[in-house]
Formats: C-alpha cells, sequence, structure tokens
C-alpha cells in the first residue's frame, strides 16, 4: 500500500503488478516505466518486469489500515486483464467486500471482461468501478460499464487524445475524471475536447474532475480550467461509507 499523489484517491494497492498495452492510451504507459525502473533497483515485488504477477501477500493489506480510505486498486496492472484468473480477482473482491471502510476504485480498460464475470463478482456499495477512455472509439467500453452490478460507475478519460463529441450511456455513469498526457512524450490535449466534456456531464449533473493538463510538466501546466479546479466525486460518495 502507498500513499498516492494521484488527485482523485488517497493510496494504491497492487495486488497483481504488470499489464500489456491495448490501445492509443497505452503508448506511453507510465506504469510501464516505473517498473522497469523498480525492478532495476532491485524491488522483490518487480522481479518480473512489467509481466502479469500476482501478489498473494498484499491481499492483506487493507485490513490493515485503521482509517477509511480510498483506494485505487492496481495501479501498476489491469485486475481484468485476461492473464489474471477468476479465483484471484474474486479474493480482491473478498478483501474490498471485507473492508467496508474503504472505498476501493477498480479501474480497467478490458471492458469486455466486465460482463463475462459480473455474476462471479459481489460489487458492494464500497466498490467504485471505472473504464479507461481515450477517444471516441473506445467510449464502446462504456456500454460494459453501464451494464455491470457496481453501485458506482465512474470514467476515466485520461489520457484525452482526442474530441469526444458523445459520451454514451453518460446517464449511468456517476463519476467523469478528464486528464492529459504526463511525460516525455505527452501528446497533447485541446481545452475546447475538455469543456465539451464538461458540459456533457453537466447537462446530464453527473460529477465532473479535472485532473491535470499534462505535458511535460504537469506542475507546471498545472490543473486549472477556466481559472478554477474541479474536483467533485460521486453523489454517493456522501452516503456510501
Amino acid at each position: 500500500m502507498t500513499a498516492s499523489d494521484i488527485e482523485w484517491t488517497n493510496v494504491t494497492w497492487n495486488p497483481v503488478t504488470g499489464c500489456t498495452k491495448i490501445s492509443a492510451g497505452c503508448q506511453n504507459c507510465y506504469a510501464a516505466v516505473m517498473a522497469r525502473r523498480l525492478k532495476a533497483m532491485g524491488l522483490g515485488k518487480y522481479r518480473n518486469g512489467f509481466d502479469v504477477t500476482l501478489h498473494p501477500s498484499s491481499l492483506e493489506y487493507p485490513y490493515n489500515l485503521k482509517k477509511g480510505q480510498m483506494i485505487f486498486v492496481n495501479s501498476m496492472s489491469d485486475l481484468f486483464h485476461k492473464d489474471i484468473p477468476i479465483d484471484f480477482i474474486q479474493e480482491v473482491f473478498k478483501v474490498m467486500n471485507d473492508n467496508p471502510q474503504h472505498r476501493f476504485q477498480v479501474l480497467t480498460k478490458r471492458a469486455e471482461r466486465i460482463l463475462e464475470l459480473n455474476s462471479k463478482l459481489n460489487f458492494t456499495d464500497n466498490i467504485w468501478l471505472g473504464v479507461s477512455v481515450e477517444n471516441q472509439s473506445t467510449t464502446s467500453r462504456i456500454e460494459f460499464l453501464a451494464n455491470s452490478s457496481a453501485k458506482v460507475k465512474f470514467l476515466s478519460i485520461e489520457p484525452l487524445l482526442d474530441e469526444i463529441k458523445h459520451i454514451p450511456f453518460i446517464e449511468k455513469i456517476d463519476w467523469v475524471i478528464v486528464g492529459g498526457e504526463s511525460g516525455p512524450k505527452a501528446r497533447p490535449m485541446l481545452e475546447d475536447w475538455v469543456l465539451k466534456i464538461k458540459a456533457n456531464c453537466e447537462e446530464h449533473s453527473v460529477p465532473f474532475f479535472f485532473k491535470q493538463w499534462g505535458g511535460v510538466n504537469k506542475k507546471k501546466t498545472g490543473r486549472l480550467l477556466l481559472n478554477q479546479t474541479w474536483d467533485a466525486l460521486p453523489l454517493t460518495a456522501k452516503t456510501s461509507l
């Protein structure tokens, strides 16, 4: 369990590490770069680099936190990756089910597998399920999320790589996060793209969270949109715990 500087969570929890690239949003994956760096530093958890690796010993961590936290699950992987066995995913869900004092944020690009496993997983109120979206073509992932049993559903539109004119099933979405890509190879994000998504959210009363502009120096570009920050959380965040 690691304290996080990701603006929309408190800590990260990685019972699995490693992943594979499946879409344009993965091109400059920060987790892959970090995994290689941690392997070079000799950290045993990253002995396999960015190959998918299960860490059963990490399952106990949420039980040891005395205070309720916002926990991003698998910041260094994707819980719905095809190489993660269903029984291990169920073990992760049991940990989340057993710890209602925490809010667990699960984010995936493998939206199809959500419905494949939906009936085998217990989506308690403290599990927030999201899909990553980076352009109009990847909004197809939203339908799988919308039809899941998750009580809180969210979108992480980061990195936003192109204009998204329409967000399908937005009426079933509880939260939208938008952010630009960061790092030395960051691709640009236009303000107009962000404002269109914000307007779409406002039209359907969906809480909107603007994470960052990104770029080579994300601290310099900052988080201001229309001269202010936008940090809304799901409305259920006030009542789900």
